[in-house]
């Protein structure tokens, strides 16, 4: 008995010694991702100039002071440096979502949008381009109606599946459809009777997604809000482990998810509405990193969920580097890139015979 314990503690020891050396292996490839990240452009600036300007900027080394003004600085500081963040935050974001929501709808094949944001997001953005509504928030209209609409979205679908009884697994994707279904038709409907191609056009690109319009102003408060939403669900990995046996086994172990699972979608609907706010729609993320992260490391979500947020992080940039220089002189939206890599993933995840938590379903 004492010998088999011994060797099921070595086991123990040897997995976590190997989730700790990933972890940091892909915490010091994220950092190395936003450094190289900074160095693609259109503008011409060598590498030595932008490790410079950061390094003024960081530290404020007076040597280099030449660096803390002018065309090359506001290129790099400006422009680069808070794209690259927002790319981390949005990417860690939407990765955690999309695991909690795998988790909270017993689905491996859910992603963040289940609830319906994505179509309440785009009839925010139709709203505000189109028709003008919420002019009274300045240049970041359109990015604030799509917040509200998702979240608007995700909070219908919540009272719609609250309607006669508990709301089930079963229950939360058929709202999220109906939803998504209404907002989409209600989009079409303003699309058409606006009749301005132009503005059309601006609604097409903003559904592409793009992490170009990203600012200091806007990061600094995006970062925080997805860092602390992300930590909050790091700290539920229990909870989300036992989302996967089930409410009854739930209750027989004396939890009741019901309402834990509310304040799952409550939290994970602020989060993407953020993203959605600072990026736009970016499809998939949330829907291939926990996967394959499930497929490598397993689904204890004490693991599942920081390794998600890196490696969701890590994908993201560089998306975002080869949508910078795939085209030349040109930018191709970040949506477009995300979904070419991630619908073939997920078309291979839905003809695998097993693409369950760990198990065929």
């Amino acid at each position: 008995m004492r010998k088999k314990k011994n060797v099921n503690e070595k086991k123990w020891m040897e997995r976590t010694s190997w989730y700790l050396l990933v972890t940091a292996a892909l915490l010091a490839l994220l950092v190395f991702s936003v450094l190289i990240s900074i160095t693609f452009g259109n503008a011409d600036i060598s590498v030595r100039e932008v490790y410079q300007v950061v390094l003024y900027e960081v530290f404020h080394i007076q040597s280099l002071e030449e660096y803390g003004t002018g065309a090359i600085h506001d290129v790099v500081w400006l422009i680069r440096f808070p794209r690259a963040v927002l790319a981390v935050a949005v990417g860690m974001g939407l990765a955690v979502c999309g695991a909690v929501m795998q988790a909270v709808v017993k689905n491996s094949l859910a992603d963040p949008y289940v609830l319906g944001i994505s179509s309440g997001a785009t009839l925010g953005a139709t709203l505000a381009i189109m028709l003008g509504i919420g002019t009274v928030f300045g240049s970041n209209s359109v990015g604030i109606m799509a917040f509200f609409g998702a979240l608007a979205a995700s909070f219908l679908v919540l009272f719609i599946s609250n309607i006669g009884g508990r709301p089930g697994a079963a229950k939360l994707i058929l709202a999220g459809m109906a939803v998504s279904a209404v907002f989409s038709a209600f989009s079409s409907f303003v699309l058409y009777i606006a009749n301005d191609k132009g503005a059309s056009q601006s609604v097409t690109y903003w559904a592409m997604g793009s992490l170009a319009g990203a600012k200091w102003e806007n990061v600094k408060v995006i970062f925080p809000v997805i860092l602390i939403g992300c930590l909050l669900f790091w700290t539920q990995y229990r909870n989300l482990n036992l989302m996967l046996y089930g409410d009854e086994t739930a209750i027989t172990l004396g939890t009741n998810l019901q309402n834990v699972r509310m304040c799952y979608m409550i939290l994970v609907s602020v989060i993407v509405g953020f993203a959605v706010y600072a990026a736009g729609m970016i499809g998939f993320v949330g829907l291939i990193i926990p996967h394959a992260v499930r497929l490598l490391f397993g689904t204890d979500h004490r693991k599942l969920i920081p390794l998600c947020a890196l490696c969701g992080a890590i994908f993201l940039i560089w998306c975002d580097v080869l949508c910078r220089v795939i085209l030349e002189n040109s930018e191709m939206p970040i949506g477009i890139l995300v979904s070419l890599v991630g619908a073939p993933c997920f078309i291979y995840l839905m003809i695998r015979k097993s693409h369950g938590f760990g198990g065929a379903e």
